[in-house]
C-alpha cells in the first residue's frame, strides 16, 4: 500500500538556533543513525532508484513516485511504496535486482533529529545533518491522498512558526545534492 509524502526541505546555517526553535512547537522523539544505499539501472542520473535502509532487525526497501503535478514552490509530494524485509528475503530481492542490472549508486548517512508537532503528531520535523551536505530540516506529513490539502497547511503553519525565509527552502532531494558533489 503506498501513502503520499508531503514534505518541505529546508538548508539549515545554524542547527543551534533551528533546534531552539524547533522545541518551541514540537516534542523531541528520537536521535537516529541513517545509513541508505540507493540502486538505479541508468548511467548518470538516474530518473528512477530504490532505497535500502537497514532499520532495526528489518531491511526497508523504498521507492519513491514524483507526483509534479502537485507540487508547489514549497511543497513536494511523492507517492511512497515500501517494504520491510528479513535478512534472507532482503538477500533473495537484491538477487533479483542485480540480475535485472540494477547497481549500488548512491549512499547517503545522516543523523538525525526527530521531533513531533505539538500540534499534529503525524507531523514529523527532522533536523539532519548529511554528510558531505550540511544540515537540513524536512518537515514530512505521511498521509492518504484526502489528507492532502491538511498536509500542505500544516507544513506552511510550521514554515511560518519556525520563520522559515522561503529563500532557504530547497527540495533539491540528497541524492541529487550528493550527486552534484561527485
Amino acid at each position: 500500500m503506498s501513502q503520499l509524502e508531503v514534505e518541505s526541505k529546508i538548508k539549515v546555517d545554524n542547527p543551534v538556533i533551528m533546534r531552539q526553535k524547533i522545541s518551541k512547537i514540537a516534542s523531541f522523539v528520537a536521535r537516529k543513525k541513517r545509513e541508505d544505499k540507493y540502486f538505479e539501472l541508468a548511467k548518470g542520473y538516474p530518473k528512477k532508484a530504490f532505497r535500502v535502509r537497514l532499520e532495526n532487525s528489518a531491511y526497508i526497501v523504498n521507492f519513491k513516485k514524483w507526483l509534479r503535478e502537485l507540487w508547489d514552490k514549497e511543497i513536494v509530494v511523492k507517492e511512497e511504496f515500501e517494504l520491510a524485509l528479513t535478512k534472507p528475503e532482503f538477500d533473495t530481492l537484491m538477487q533479483l535486482f542485480r540480475d535485472l542490472g540494477f547497481k549500488e549508486w548512491v549512499n547517503k548517512d545522516k543523523e538525525c533529529e526527530i521531533y513531533r508537532y505539538n500540534k499534529d503528531k503525524k507531523l514529523i520535523i527532522e533536523l539532519n545533518k548529511v554528510k558531505k551536505l550540511g544540515y537540513f530540516l524536512e518537515i514530512e506529513y505521511i498521509c492518504p491522498r484526502q489528507d492532502l490539502e491538511k498536509a500542505r497547511k500544516l507544513i506552511r503553519n510550521v514554515i511560518k512558526e519556525l520563520s522559515i525565509n522561503k529563500k532557504d527552502i530547497d527540495n533539491t532531494g540528497y541524492t541529487k545534492l550528493l550527486y552534484n558533489k561527485k
